[in-house]
């Protein structure tokens, strides 16, 4: 990481910005040529000719004239789906979001210099907190190496929204709030947010114009766990952030109303680089189950997380790490190749400070207390209730599957992000006895501002493949076929989808033209299909490849009947994490688990007994 930060002086973290190619809008044709091959898997014979009909009439009609006015609004904007996606996606949705859209993992330091050991979250929280903070300056800098494909160089925008950023809740939309500078473009904040026993405190990070160094970090640590652990109790303001989006932007202004400093105090969370959490509890956690530590991260403690802040860094009395982070600002990959960053850092310094111990004269972190009635008590503890009556209803499964990873798959000749998304075809298929609608998260970052797109891993070809494996008169050879055939579909899409040509997002700017000129919803988007494929996020599985390094995500699942499916893959493994709602019968995350482990058992069976 270093050299790779030396060689990139004379390359600026966002210079290419202005270079880079504006979003395309895909052809008509194609889009829905592309959907109607999607909804195969969903339909019988009659019901598949009716959607043909539906997208036939769309296709002639109405639909051309919202694909006109769909290039036309793209020819003032570089990103012609940027605002809408923000908005759609996520600030207009009124669930409340902390639950139901952050996206939350553990750190894997447990895995070589720090595993679980009491008696040492405030030394290495103030070493987690420094490489942090130094990812931080380099940012400011723009010394944070540009991504590339190739020599593609691919959007940075989103790393502008780790540090510094925050939602805004607001009575029907909310906002976001970036607060981040690069040195060139200005001030920026330096202080950062501290959680602590229904306690907020803030403290600078920078002193004399220097970052203070992790004995000094630690200092002003020590100071707020002493205090918090001596003295009553905070009345816990942060669990508002986890209500239903009016409800707390009606309690934020009421907050407000009670003491103009109030909202004195929000603006220093909301601008504070990133909010830290100290936490009392100890999860269990080894490096072949991170389930209890996930779930603690996902859906633990609400007076512990900012639900808004772009970056909460949650630490756990027995020296183990995870993150919270709101999902509006930026995808995940933002925040995995932050934590990749500071998780080289660990093991380059055995997980040590090799510096100075000398602590500087710096002042003591300041508490932000709140004014409050009983009215506000009584928002924080119905905030509480829903939130941990909800949390309890969710299942969290985080295990790895050792035998092989990547080496193996690739030595076959086999895509790994292909190959897992196979497996959970089968294990979905295996467990529910039909097939699932799956959303697989594509990245656009080729484009200005490009976020994602929808990559639908549930193919005809896929199918064929999992009733070939149910049925035991397929012979092995056949199977093998079969599945190198949803392989290459699975790799045909992807491409499609990076390169601006998939088709979810253009459907949704079609519908939105639609709304927007006060037209009548086409029957596109009201035909059962639409759904039952997935449309109108109504994906029963909800996944995305978090990387190649350790570092591993999840969130909840799309719909209630549903799963939510993170995954990363290593050489020698791959780490799932699989989320279910214990309330539905049908679903059961620990059961699909196990099926999409025994999937990848079968798959390189396959491919070592069936010889072509």
């Amino acid at each position: 990481m270093e050299n790779q930060l030396a060689k990139s002086t004379e390359e600026r973290t966002f210079q290419y910005q202005d270079s880079l190619p504006s979003l395309p809008v895909p052809s008509l044709e194609e889009s829905l040529k592309k959907y109607l091959e999607s909804v195969k898997p969903f339909a019988n014979t009659e019901e598949y000719k009716k959607t043909e009909e539906i997208v036939q009439k769309f296709q002639d009609g109405i639909g051309r004239k919202l694909h006109q006015k769909l290039l036309e609004r793209a020819k003032g904007k570089r990103n012609w789906l940027e605002e809408w996606w923000l908005n759609v996606a996520y600030l207009d949705a009124r669930l409340p979001s902390q639950l139901n859209v952050n996206f939350a993992g553990p750190a894997p330091y447990i895995e070589h210099y720090w595993p679980p050991k009491e008696g040492t979250q405030l030394e290495r929280g103030s070493i987690s907190l420094w490489h942090n903070l130094n990812y931080w300056q380099l940012l400011r800098k723009e010394k944070v190496p540009v991504h590339k494909v190739g020599n593609n160089p691919l959007d940075m925008d989103q790393f502008r929204m780790v540090f510094s950023t925050c939602k805004i809740p607001g009575i029907t939309r909310d906002s976001i709030m970036n607060y981040f500078r690069t040195e060139s473009e200005g001030r920026s904040p330096t202080h950062i947010t501290v959680l602590c026993r229904g306690r907020v405190f803030v403290f600078d990070v920078m002193h004399e114009g220097c970052l203070m160094t992790p004995p000094e970090i630690h200092r002003q640590l020590t100071y707020i766990h002493k205090k918090c652990h001596s003295e009553p109790d905070g009345p816990g303001i942060p669990a508002l952030t986890s209500e239903e989006r009016t409800r707390w932007a009606k309690a934020r202004e009421y907050l407000i109303s009670l003491d103009p400093e109030n909202l004195t105090r929000l603006e220093k969370i909301q601008s504070s680089l990133l909010v830290y959490s100290l936490e009392d509890s100890s999860p269990h956690v080894t490096p072949e189950d991170y389930s209890q530590v996930t779930a603690m991260i996902l859906a633990g403690d609400p007076t512990l997380r900012w639900g808004d802040k772009s970056y909460n860094l949650i630490s756990f009395s027995n020296g183990v790490f995870g993150c919270n982070c709101d999902h509006a600002p930026f995808d995940a990959m933002v925040l995995v190749n932050v934590s990749h960053y500071v998780d080289e850092k660990i093991v380059e310094n055995e997980g040590r400070w090799k510096g100075s111990e000398k602590v500087r004269d710096i002042s003591l972190p300041e508490e932000l207390v709140f004014t409050v009635d009983d009215k506000i008590l009584n928002n924080i503890k119905q905030a509480e209730a829903q939130y941990l009556k909800q949390a309890s209803d969710l299942q969290i499964v985080v295990y790895a599957f050792t035998s092989f990873g990547k080496k193996l798959t690739k030595k076959k000749r086999l895509h790994p992000d292909a190959f897992i998304q196979l497996a959970l075809q089968l294990a979905y298929y295996r467990l529910h006895g039909r097939p699932g609608s799956c959303y697989e998260t594509a990245m656009t970052r080729y484009f200005y501002h490009g976020r994602t797109e929808t990559v639908r891993s549930c193919t005809v070809e896929a199918v064929r493949w999992c009733q070939s494996m149910q049925d035991p008169s397929t012979s092995p050879l056949e199977r093998q076929r079969k599945m190198l055939q949803a392989f290459a579909k699975h790799d045909k899409m992807m491409k499609y989808c990076l390169a601006g040509k998939g088709f979810d997002r253009h459907l949704l700017g079609l519908l939105l033209i639609a709304k927007e000129e006060d037209l009548p919803v086409p029957e596109l988007f009201t035909d059962p299909l639409f759904s039952k494929s997935g449309g109108g996020g109504n994906f029963v599985l909800s996944t995305s490849l978090v990387g190649y390094s350790r570092v591993l995500g999840v969130v909840v699942p799309m719909v209630h009947n549903g799963y939510g499916f993170f995954y990363h893959i290593r050489d020698d493994r791959f780490n799932v994490a699989s989320t279910a709602w214990k309330s539905c019968p049908e679903t059961d995350a620990e059961k699909l688990v196990q099926l999409v482990f025994h999937s990848f058992q079968d798959m390189m069976q396959l491919m070592n007994t069936a010889h072509l």
